[in-house]
């Protein structure tokens, strides 16, 4: 395998994770396997895809976390990706409505990133 590294791009897609499931299991199921499948053909076009939940998931659990909301969750969800938008060089909004999507595409603009709706401006 030939990688051109000088053109590879680490993607942060941002999406709904909880936003409008009323913490339905299936349907946060439904909006990570979005994120997911974005990630999937962001990598295929030859790019580093990333989610926050990747990352802060883990962290979550193993801090002790007893459920979404709770002061672990809190503590690490949106500021591990937060976190993680200052290693990217893309942050790619998808879905529906999210204050914490919302919140890494500002975060993004804040940090000078370049901020896409679509597969097609990466």
């Amino acid at each position: 395998m030939n990688l051109n590294t000088k053109d590879l791009l680490m993607v942060l897609v941002a999406g709904p994770y909880r936003s409008g499931t009323n913490d339905d299991p299936q349907l946060i199921e439904n909006n990570v396997r979005a994120m997911s499948e974005t990630a999937l053909a962001i990598y295929r076009m030859g790019h580093l895809p990333v989610l926050g939940e990747w990352f802060a998931l883990p962290l979550i659990e193993t801090a002790g976390s007893t459920g979404m909301g709770d002061e672990i969750w809190n503590e690490l969800f949106h500021p591990v990706a937060i976190r993680l938008i200052s290693k990217c060089d893309v942050v790619m909004r998808i879905g529906g409505p999210s204050n914490g999507a919302d919140e890494m595409v500002k975060v993004g603009k804040e940090y000078g990133k370049r901020i896409v709706n679509s597969i097609t401006e990466i």
